[in-house]
């Protein structure tokens, strides 16, 4: 499947940015979805999964952003509010096949979209 990432742009501390991932080339409901991102100078890091009904949060994250996902528009958002600028990454979406029960590192998914840059100021 093919993702394309949107939505990142420059904010300051404590504003929301709403990012989206739309899918093409294969049927989207037989995929979960899952964002990472990565800072400049460290490793890509787990941000979100959603997994059935479930969505999962890395700590960093838990309470300011909402993973949700739109099955008939092929597309995956993630909202993200109270930025801080420990934030500022480049964001990637992701898919995996439903048939692994991982999801959290960067080799449970096959599939990348070339990210969004999100830019946080303090």
């Amino acid at each position: 499947v093919q993702l394309q990432a949107s939505g990142g742009g420059l904010v300051q501390a404590g504003g929301s940015l709403n990012l989206s991932c739309i899918a093409s080339g294969r049927t989207f409901a037989n995929y979960f979805m899952g964002w990472f991102r990565q800072a400049p100078g460290k490793e890509r890091e787990f941000v979100s999964a959603h997994r059935w009904v479930t969505a999962y949060y890395a700590d960093s994250v838990k309470g300011r952003f909402t993973i949700s996902r739109d099955n008939a528009g092929n597309t995956q958002y993630l909202q993200m509010n109270s930025l801080k600028v420990e934030d500022t990454a480049v964001y990637y979406c992701a898919a995996q096949g439903k048939l692994g029960n991982s999801w959290s590192t960067v080799g449970d998914y096959a599939d990348w979209g070339r990210g969004t840059l999100v830019t946080v100021s303090s």
